[in-house]
């Protein structure tokens, strides 16, 4: 008699979203990209879902009746709670998308979208969040340096204090470890960091997400070089 296959484990994924319209199509594709794929239809149902059960990642809606779509980021940030997240927004204003960012999104998508392109982020987020570490171990850290990477748990510390980062504030920063002093233009690490190109997202990104790490590790480690791109300075 021949043993059952163990079953594939698919990653479970909660769609947010106060549009019936919008969450059919986005869950219709996430399904058929062989994701596990829970709705909620406003902010307090969407706490309810995250507090019964684990997601690996949450697809979410700005614009929400009750509890907002940021004030649940918050939460969930708050708390301690590093789910990955995509946030959807029919905001398209760069300080919208960088308050979305600052409160720990891991991607942003203005409406309207295709259901393929959110796909692609939620592919691409979901390899980061789960994949091997982006730097290796020896590239994390030089003597001398008061900031250290570690690649294996993630964590950031500058002078010996600890950094809260995003996973894809952690990606950029623990790229340009690996690479230390080395110049690389926004579209180069769009690519490498981000696994896009600019058909899938403008290099605006790379710029908000440098700001966000300068904001947290201060402008002496991440040098922009004019006219070319940034590096940094370990």
């Amino acid at each position: 008699m021949t043993a059952s296959a163990t079953p594939e484990v698919r990653p479970s994924l909660l769609v947010v979203d106060d549009d019936s319209r919008v969450r059919t199509v986005v869950c219709w594709q996430l399904e058929a990209d062989g994701y596990s794929v829970h709705e909620a239809a406003d902010g307090n149902a969407a706490w309810q879902c995250l507090e019964e059960r684990r997601f690996d990642l949450v697809v979410l809606d700005l614009s929400l009746p009750g509890l907002s779509g940021l004030d649940l980021l918050r939460r969930l940030r708050d708390c301690g709670d590093r789910t990955p997240v995509v946030v959807l927004s029919g905001r398209s204003g760069e300080g919208d998308r960088i308050v979305g960012l600052d409160l720990g999104a891991d991607d942003y998508l203005v409406k309207p979208f295709s259901p393929g392109e959110l796909a692609a982020r939620v592919r691409s987020v979901l390899r980061r969040s789960s994949g091997s570490p982006v730097a290796a171990p020896s590239a994390a850290t030089e003597p001398g340096s008061n900031l250290h990477i570690d690649p294996w748990t993630r964590e950031v510390a500058l002078d010996g204090s600890p950094v809260p980062l995003t996973a894809r504030e952690f990606d950029l920063l623990a790229f340009l470890a690996a690479h230390p002093r080395r110049v690389f233009t926004r579209a180069q690490l769009l690519e490498q960091v981000w696994s896009s190109s600019k058909r899938w997202q403008s290099e605006a990104t790379v710029t908000e997400h440098v700001h966000r790490l300068r904001h947290k590790l201060g402008s002496r480690h991440l040098v922009t070089v004019r006219g070319v791109g940034y590096r940094l300075e370990p």
